[in-house]
């Protein structure tokens, strides 16, 4: 996709220190390491790691920034914050509670609506087409107040479709999380996995037979 930031721009992405990019030969050692052990090696201030991560996840985090902010410019940025925070901040996943790509993706969502947000400010601040810009910021539909019941409803099947998640087999799991929160094509997942076209159809194709007879006692 156009603007889609490149593995180079992990040289400034401190912002305030160069961060030259590790050679290939020294990233071959942490390629196949999982995230969390990443994301340890980065709490040690391991550049290398940090590489790793970047080159994993930088279209992922770029995509579902881009579904939001719907701008190539804003999605670049977002990618830039995302990555500052990891490498600045990586205290902030914590393993136990949840696996590393639902925190990347619920911090990329985070940063992309708060752009999108102060987007709407500046909007308001400069006045819209509409005329007042106090005006032009009221929603057309006043929000109904949330239904307790509901709610807990859907708490419930939140839970419900991530146990049926942890019990697919970790590629169909990984596979399912890039293309429904990850929001990528099977085609991405496959370039972003270096997977055949077609492996990826056949793990989608399992893990959603997997997660609907996981998820029949709740229906």
């Amino acid at each position: 996709m156009n603007g889609n930031p490149s593995p180079a721009g992990l040289r400034n992405i401190d912002r305030t220190v160069e961060f030259s990019r590790p050679a290939g030969a020294d990233l071959a050692d942490r390629t196949d390491w999982p995230d969390d052990a990443l994301m340890l090696a980065i709490l040690e201030r391991d550049q290398h790691a940090f590489a790793v991560l970047y080159d994993r996840y930088v279209d992922l985090v770029y995509s579902a920034a881009y579904r939001i902010l719907g701008d190539s410019g804003l999605a670049e940025d977002t990618v830039q914050d995302v990555f500052i925070r990891i490498w600045r901040r990586p205290e902030t996943f914590i393993a136990e509670r949840g696996r590393f790509i639902s925190w990347l993706m619920s911090v990329t969502r985070h940063r992309a609506l708060d752009e999108l947000r102060a987007r709407g400010r500046r909007h308001r601040r400069e006045g819209g087409p509409l005329g007042d810009p106090v005006e032009s910021a009221r929603p057309v539909f006043q929000p109904s107040e949330p239904d307790p019941l509901a709610s807990a409803e859907l708490a419930e099947e939140r839970a419900a479709v991530r146990r049926a998640l942890e019990a697919l087999p970790p590629e169909q799991r990984r596979t399912l999380e890039l293309a429904y929160f990850g929001g990528l094509t099977q085609q991405q997942i496959a370039a972003l996995l270096h997977e055949p076209l077609g492996t990826i159809k056949t793990r989608i194709r399992l893990g959603m037979q997997k997660l609907r007879r996981g998820l029949e006692p709740h229906r």
